[in-house]
Parts: structure tokens; sequence; C-alpha cells
């Protein structure tokens, strides 16, 4: 049994309305906690942000979402389901690979029509090798997601025991990449299994091979696209949140927290005090320890995951080679992960990550408009370029970066581009990420499951980190996983309420609205 908080928590408020929040507020209301919510923003959403301009609605956060499950564990915590609010479309394919030998691959996530595209792209005994793998990343999902993935640790102890075991005897304290490589021959199909190890920030070649789980989930799980864009997933849950009684501040920066001994009494905003038995800090690590007043001493220094620079480009064109997602890997491999965690180089010969949210959604650009989204990991502010450096080099980048999408094949990208948005380091910086990357602390060995920054800090008695910088780590359903987990410490209860989502296909939304900044009145009696 993990540790609960003691003493009351009739009313938690919860400091920021991004999915972790959210979560953590549907799980309290859903244990009858009382609850307020306060989002510095003029709506909800965090990194999963959404921006208008020139009639383009461009997410500005995460562009995948797999394991829609875990999100509707979140609705049903209130006897709401995600289906009923959110239209998700399963992407066929996932993914497009492109090489830079010009051979492409489509990475679907049904076993039999990836076999046959395994089978075309390198022959029969590459396609043996990928049923093998999907079997092996299926073990390793099914022994990590309830004892390691889905888990709070108050000490390292809490890992021993069969499931420890049966993690390591699947090979799970191995590397990631060599245990791909034990099944795939191909380099190409190795890059196709291994290339999310970005979003842990460890080379592949260094990874714990526990971390192929990624893997699972975009390869094997499913990829979805909610209708309307990522960001109709915040925007759903915030509506949830409201739905079930919560109290929803929008445009209100938290100062300061009041405290009394080692208990927080209230969260001080610029519009006032709000009271509360307990608290739920989501923001990045920084700013929460600022607000705490009290930065956990660790043995090693805190690393962090690379960053990137998003280009998002409105174009009144697109070319047909992109699908919804589409990897363009450059020759480069090793070299370009040694550039991103070691040397602090801009890729050289960068892979790249496509997203063409308007082939699935047209409704998110003008008529016969369409919205490309191009990310390119770049080295975090700490080894790499400064914020100050970002400045001056991030429109030299931007020019380098579509010079390098035209020589593979967008051909006029730059100049069918009309609407555009770039996102450097910089502006990573100036929201509050540390050392100017949205990918928070990487997760090597020490700074995974009960080594990573805990949600719990001592000397605080009430209040409970959530989000990517504490358990488990970095992605959609980590991080709604942990707005589960922080509710959990707070109630000393867990919820294991998963529902399947099937039928996604079939499901229809329902309408939604955006609140921009608003209060909702607070019921007749309530406490202040």
């Amino acid at each position: 049994m993990t540790r609960a908080l003691k003493g009351p928590t009739d009313h938690v408020v919860v400091v920021g309305a991004g999915l972790a929040g959210l979560s953590a507020a549907l799980h309290l209301l859903g244990a009858g906690r009382r609850v307020t919510v306060v989002e510095r923003a003029a709506g909800p959403g965090g990194r999963a942000g959404r921006l208008v301009r020139g009639g383009y609605h461009i997410d500005t956060g995460p562009t995948v979402l797999t394991m829609p499950e875990i999100a509707d564990e979140a609705f049903h915590a209130v006897g709401a389901s995600l289906r009923d609010r959110v239209e998700l479309i399963p992407l066929h394919p996932a993914y497009r690979a492109s090489f830079a030998d010009g051979s492409t691959l489509d990475v679907h996530t049904d076993a039999d029509a990836m076999e046959t595209e395994v089978e075309r792209f390198a022959g029969p005994a590459e396609a043996a090798g990928y049923r093998r793998l999907r079997h092996w990343l299926t073990k390793l999902y099914r022994a990590e997601r309830h004892r390691f993935l889905d888990a709070d640790f108050d000490s390292p102890w809490q890992l021993l025991g069969p499931d420890l075991v049966r993690l390591a005897a699947l090979g799970g304290f191995g590397r990631w990449e060599n245990g791909v490589a034990r099944h795939l021959r191909d380099e190409r199909l190795r890059r196709v299994f291994t290339f999310q190890a970005l979003y842990a920030g460890v080379p592949p070649a260094r990874a714990l091979a526990a971390y192929a789980v990624i893997a699972y989930m975009d390869t094997v799980a499913g990829v979805y696209f909610p209708r309307g864009g990522m960001h109709a997933l915040p925007r759903a849950m915030a509506e949830a949140v409201e739905a079930a009684g919560a109290v929803v501040h929008y445009g209100r920066p938290v100062t300061r927290l009041e405290r009394s001994g080692e208990r927080i009494t209230a969260v001080i905003t610029g519009q006032g005090r709000i009271p509360c038995d307990a608290v739920v800090l989501t923001p990045d690590l920084p700013v929460i320890y600022r607000l705490l007043g009290r930065t956990p001493r660790r043995p090693l220094r805190l690393r962090h995951a690379p960053s990137a620079v998003v280009l998002h480009a409105g174009c009144d064109r697109t070319w047909p080679q992109l699908a919804h997602h589409t990897l363009s890997f450059g020759h480069a491999w090793r070299r370009t992960f040694d550039e991103l965690t070691r040397t602090g180089e801009l890729m050289r010969d960068p892979s790249l990550l496509i997203t063409r949210p308007t082939a699935t959604d047209p409704a998110l650009a003008p008529p016969g408009r369409h919205l490309h989204y191009v990310l390119a990991p770049c080295p975090h502010t700490g080894i790499g370029p400064g914020p100050a450096d970002w400045r001056d080099l991030g429109p030299r980048y931007r020019d380098a970066l579509l010079h390098e999408l035209e020589r593979r094949g967008l051909d006029g990208i730059a100049a069918a581009t009309e609407e555009e948005c770039l996102v450097t380091p910089a502006d990573w910086t100036e929201q509050g990420h540390a050392v100017g990357t949205p990918f928070s602390a990487a997760h090597t060995f020490a700074q995974t499951g009960p080594f990573r920054p805990r949600n719990l800090v001592r000397g605080t008695a009430n209040a409970v980190l959530a989000g990517c910088g504490t358990t488990p780590g970095v992605g959609v359903p980590p991080v709604l996983m942990s707005g589960k987990l922080a509710a959990a410490r707070i109630t000393g209860t867990r919820r294991t309420t998963a529902v399947r989502i099937t039928g996604a296909r079939r499901t229809t939304a329902a309408p939604v609205t955006h609140p921009v900044t608003r209060t909702r009145p607070r019921p007749e009696g309530a406490r202040p």
C-alpha cells in the first residue's frame, strides 16, 4: 500500500487545467471531494492547448493519442463516458515511415495488416520477426501496466515481488534497442519500434527495454485522433469536471501557497484567496518547487529530455505522400541521438515527425486548405543553444527546416505556407518549462519508477504533484495516470474502472463549447 494524506481532504484545489489536473479533478469528484480548479490560461488544456490563426485550428501540444481507455477511466469516475463527448477516429495507418533510401512503410496496429506490410517491405523472415516482437511487446505491457506504470511508490523496496521477476525474465532491464534487435534484423524496421525513445529522453541503445511499452502503445494498442483536434480531449474533460460540480477559475495564475506549518491552507491568486484542505500541483517541477518553497534533494542532478522545434504551417496545398502521421527519417540515427542528448548540437541529418491533422479532420482548416505540424527534436537549453540564442537562431532554423522538407519531396512548401507559428526552446522556457523542454525529466534508470521525482514532497503534508515530471512520466497516457495517482494519494483509494474503447469509428461527439474566462458559480450553501 502506498501512503495517503493524513488529515482533512474535503476540499481540494487543483492547480492547472491540463490533462493531469483534469484527470485528478475527475477522480477526486468521483470519490466525493469538493474540487476547485485554478488555471492561469483563459481555457483548459495546458500543454494540450489550441491556437486559432486565419481559420486554422492548431493543437499546440501532443498530436498522438493512444490508450484512450485511460482517459475514459477519468470520465467513468463521475459516471460519464469519453465516447459520449469525443468522437475518436482510429488512424489507419497509425504512421507512415519514410526512409532516406526512398523506401516507405505503413505502420498498422492490426497484426495481420502489419505482417503483410512488413513482408512486402523486408521479406517473410522479418514478417515472422515482427510477430515475435509484437508478442514480446504485449507481454511487457501486461507485466508493467498495473504494477509499474499505474502505480505509486514510497520506496524502491515496493518493486520487489513476482512482477519484478516476471519483468526481468522478459528482458525489461536490458536495453530497448537490443530487445527489438532480437526480433528484427532490418535497421529501418528497428527504427519504427525504437524512435519512441525520444519521448523517454534516452537513446534506444541506452534506454531500458521496459520502456518499449511506449512502442506497444503506438504500434499495437492503436493510435486515435479526436474529431476537432487533440484539444477536444481536455475541453471535454473540463466540461465533465464542471458538470460534476467543480468550481473552475480560468485566467488566474497562482502567485503563492499559504501555509500553516506543513499544511497548505490556501492557494493565492491575483484575484484572491482560495482556502483548501489539500492541493494538487500540476505545473512544471521548478514552478511547483518554487511555490512550495523547497526542492527535494536528490543524489544525482535531475536530467531532462531533449526539446523540440515545432513549425505549424497552414498551407494552400498538401502532398499525397503524407499520412496523418509521417515519420521522416534521415540517414543518421545513432549520431542523431548523440547530438540530442550528449553534444548539444542541432541535428545535421534530422529525423522529423510530420503530422497532417486535416487528413482526418478537414474542418481544422479553411475549405481547401491543409494544416501541417513539423516536429524537429533538438537539445534542451542546458546543453544546447540557450533561450537568447534561439531568438536569432529560430528564423534561420525555420528556413533550414523548410529547405530540408523541400529536399525530401514537399516541393513548394515554403511558398504554400500562408499561416505559420514557430515554437522553439525559447518559447518553452517562457512558458515555465525547465531547460526549455516540454518533455520534462528524462526516463533514465535513476529517474524511473520509485527513483522519479515523487508526487509527495517531504515537509509538505497535504500537497500532491501530478504531470509529466512526476510518476509515472511523459506522454498522454502516463500524464492521465499521474492525475489518477494524485487523487488516490488524497482519497486513499484506487479506482480500477478502465473501460475498453470499442467501436470508436461509430461514436458521435456531443456538442462542446470552449469556455474562455469564466468562474462557475459556487453552489448555494457551499463553503468558501
